[in-house]
């Protein structure tokens, strides 16, 4: 009977080993920040360019290695100076001057847990820049100038396989020790 009781223990500590593993591992994958929206809003048409593009993400990003490239139609970049991060909002400031037409913004940062997150999102300016602009957002009342909403690809958080693993690993080490709890009142403890 020795020999099953080592055995047993044996399983017990490789399935909390395996079960402390699975958590270090599975847990930060979990922990990926997203975008909520941008500023102007993706597809959005402006009467001219605004003086800063920003984007909203779900918790406050890191400032290393953060970038923003906004190009016109014709390739030329406008962005101006370091990107600013306060809080969970990140925003590049747009050089004066730019023209009428469709501009790309490619952003990336660094999320909360360290890991690389990248995105990319496009408006139009009907007219060229003279003087400040204002952004219109999401919540804008302006009629016709900012675009329906749309759903993120990115908007669902992930699902968090590692609480599924450590509930499935606890239930199995529950089940092992409740056997060997059995077999030994069964077995009287004569061992």
């Amino acid at each position: 009977m020795r020999p099953i009781r080592q055995l047993l223990s044996a399983l017990l500590g490789a399935l909390v080993f395996a079960a402390i593993l699975l958590g270090a591992a599975a847990g930060p994958a979990a922990a990926h920040d997203a975008a909520e929206s941008s500023s102007p809003a993706d597809g959005a048409t402006l009467a001219t360019p605004p003086d800063q593009v920003s984007v909203t993400f779900s918790n406050n990003p890191l400032g290393l290695g953060a970038e923003f490239v906004v190009t016109d139609a014709a390739g030329a970049s406008w962005a101006d100076g370091p990107v600013e991060i306060v809080d969970n909002v990140a925003s590049q400031r747009l050089r004066p001057g730019a023209p009428a037409g469709t501009y790309t913004v490619q952003w990336r940062v660094a999320s909360s847990d360290g890991h690389p997150i990248e995105g990319r999102s496009t408006f139009t300016a009907t007219a060229g820049s003279t003087a400040a602009a204002a952004v219109p957002t999401l919540g804008t009342p302006e009629p016709g100038t900012t675009a329906a909403p749309a759903e993120p690809a990115d908007s669902a958080p992930p699902f968090a396989w590692s609480i599924v693993i450590f509930v499935g690993v606890a239930v199995g080490i529950l089940v092992t020790l409740g056997l060997m709890a059995k077999r030994r009142l069964t077995s009287g403890g004569d061992d």
